[in-house]
């Protein structure tokens, strides 16, 4: 199979990104693209690496990066307005694809022409916002098989109805999206052992830390990341702490944004480290963090959720906590107990690496996409 997986990074990784990396924006398209996949940031290239050593054929498309895709379509004679490519894809509105497609070109367009040029058999896109339903439709002239995958708040239904199919880590999303008429399995996401090589040796310095954002859609999180903040020493890594009143305990222990490799890297100097699943989550635990912190070898601390079981086991290979006070005891007790605290981050990071890799994902995903172009006809 030939498969194009379309992404988008958060702006705030990309500019500084391009900020720590000078010049990388005078540099060519493959150039760029090597350096942001290098970065491992979110899902990188943890797909189409293992796709390309399956024997299939992948390619990353960053949609949303502008010095990126400007570059490409520079090289690749794309006609297309820069004032308008610096724009949000989301400000156009395309009731009537061909008239606006030709006089908006942009984002959208750049990536429309990555993908019309690559002719995949199957478009995957990590973005369920990016494209508009009618454009998906559209492009099903030149796609067979066009794949979302989603673990946030849905988007509104137009965006939803050009999908073929969509993959989804919250088993309640997958009744709700056939109740739409669009097929839906679940598919749970993993962690990349390229990680651990980039990493190298990590000491703990950290004792306990949460890493991840706190947002509107953290919002239930935030009382007990604050009263964990009150009763334990607990640092913070990650984006969104000024959104927080300034008298927040959050605030006072909070180290800056972390993206990519520093993510990990501040996972794996933790001994411990906190789990909140979003809002969204509902009682399913699904989030990149389960397998983020005990890929890296990190005692992951997460909220009890009702498939957790099905993913660790609880008490061996991860700990659960049902409250903010329980949440602090545990935190206070693996830190008391070292050794019993080394020794199910061990049994978790063994877990994930048997059972939860991307190569393993990536194997699962294949025959879900073979089986649903069958079904198209491809």
């Amino acid at each position: 199979m030939r498969i194009a997986i379309l992404d988008t990074y958060y702006a705030k990784f990309l500019k500084a990104h391009y900020a720590r990396n000078k010049g990388l924006k005078k540099q060519d398209s493959s150039a760029q693209r090597a350096s942001l996949l290098a970065a491992a940031f979110g899902t990188s290239d943890f797909y189409s690496r293992h796709l390309n050593g399956m024997g299939h054929e992948a390619l990353d498309l960053i949609a949303n990066c502008v010095p990126l895709q400007d570059s490409w379509a520079r090289e690749n004679d794309v006609s297309f307005n820069p004032l308008l490519l610096k724009l949000p894809h989301r400000t156009f509105r395309l009731p009537v694809i061909g008239r606006h497609l030709a006089a908006m070109p942009g984002l959208m367009e750049v990536a429309l022409a990555q993908v019309r040029a690559f002719k995949p058999d199957v478009l995957y896109c990590q973005d369920l916002s990016f494209f508009p339903g009618d454009v998906l439709r559209d492009l099903k002239k030149d796609v067979k098989l066009v794949v979302g995958q989603i673990a946030c708040p849905l988007p509104p239904q137009s965006f939803l109805d050009g999908y073929d199919l969509i993959l989804t880590s919250f088993p309640h999303f997958v009744e709700r999206l056939k109740a739409t008429g669009i097929a839906s399995e679940y598919f749970k996401i993993g962690f990349d052992t390229r990680v651990l090589d980039l990493l190298g040796n990590v000491p703990k310095d950290i004792d306990a830390s949460f890493v991840g954002g706190v947002s509107r859609h953290h919002g239930k999180a935030i009382p007990v990341l604050e009263y964990v903040a009150e009763n334990t020493p607990i640092q913070f890594f990650g984006y969104g702490a000024k959104t927080l009143p300034r008298g927040s305990p959050i605030r006072k222990r909070h180290n800056g944004e972390v993206w990519g490799l520093d993510m990990y890297r501040a996972l794996a100097r933790s001994k411990v480290t906190l789990n909140r699943h979003i809002n969204v989550a509902e009682n399913n635990a699904n989030n990149m963090r389960l397998y983020e912190a005990t890929g890296v070898g990190s005692l992951l601390i997460t909220d009890r959720k009702d498939n957790l079981g099905d993913i660790f086991e609880v008490g061996k290979e991860v700990v659960a906590y049902s409250s903010q006070e329980e949440a602090a005891e545990l935190v206070r007790y693996y830190l008391a107990h070292p050794d019993e605290a080394r020794g199910i981050a061990q049994a978790g990071q063994a877990r994930t690496l048997r059972d939860h890799t991307y190569k393993r994902r990536m194997e699962e995903l294949v025959p879900v996409l073979e089986r649903h172009l069958a079904a198209q006809g491809a």
